[in-house]
């Protein structure tokens, strides 16, 4: 997605693949799923490319507080819940102070990133910010069968003809899908930039989705001796 027009389109095609109200509830399901229900309802969340602020919306749901979003697009912030806190910043060069949040999270922002040095400085970034004791949440698209089944089908124009749900799918994919195949061609390299900074606590692989809850590593990539 290279311009404002690619966004509009994309974000029309996301509100035909589920609404506001559905995604809540599926952040909602996924954080559970990693344990959020376990976690410290005082923790200062950092959710990043937060986008409309579905996520944030789920986390207050779950009993969380202290959440803020960033995000580089100004106009998707708007869209935002104004009971949401929101701020315009670059994941790469994030303007939070150093170990000042208990968790950081992003869901589905990632594959959006140009190329692997740009998912480096972010992770990079992500273990600046988080306190030694913190948590990452990370849920991105993987390469699954199901993931594959799902493409092969969301091809097929009668398909996306009876199914409006598909036709979004692909819609999306059409405009994404440059930084898209290229996260899903190189898991290897994707899981080692991941444990170079953090260290995965609990890491699925399923119905086409990479679903990681780390902690921060020490230099070198050992656990962090405060943990």
């Amino acid at each position: 997605m290279n311009t404002a027009h690619d966004l509009d389109s994309w974000e029309r095609a996301y509100r035909d693949f589920e609404t506001p109200a559905e995604e809540i509830r599926k952040f909602e399901r996924r954080l559970r799923a990693l344990g959020a229900d376990r976690l410290d309802r005082s923790s200062r969340i950092l959710e990043i490319c937060c986008g409309r602020g579905n996520a944030l919306v789920a986390w207050r749901r779950l009993g969380f507080r202290r959440a803020i979003g960033l995000d580089l697009s100004y106009a998707l912030l708007r869209l935002a819940d104004a009971g949401t806190t929101r701020v315009v910043g670059d994941i790469r060069a994030m303007p939070v102070a150093d170990a000042s949040q208990d968790i950081v999270a992003v869901h589905g922002g990632l594959h959006h990133l140009p190329s692997l040095e740009d998912l480096e400085a972010t992770l990079r970034e992500v273990a600046r910010v988080i306190r030694p004791d913190g948590r990452v949440v990370i849920v991105e698209p993987w390469s699954t069968p199901f993931l594959t089944a799902v493409h092969a089908l969301s091809r097929q124009s009668p398909i996306r003809r009876l199914w409006k749900k598909m036709d979004a799918f692909e819609r999306m994919y059409e405009l994404e899908h440059t930084t898209y195949d290229a996260w899903l061609g190189q898991p290897a390299a994707i899981l080692a930039t991941v444990r170079r900074h953090l260290e995965p606590v609990v890491l699925q692989r399923r119905w086409g989705k990479l679903m990681v809850l780390a902690r921060r590593a020490a230099p070198g990539g050992a656990v962090d001796a405060a943990r």
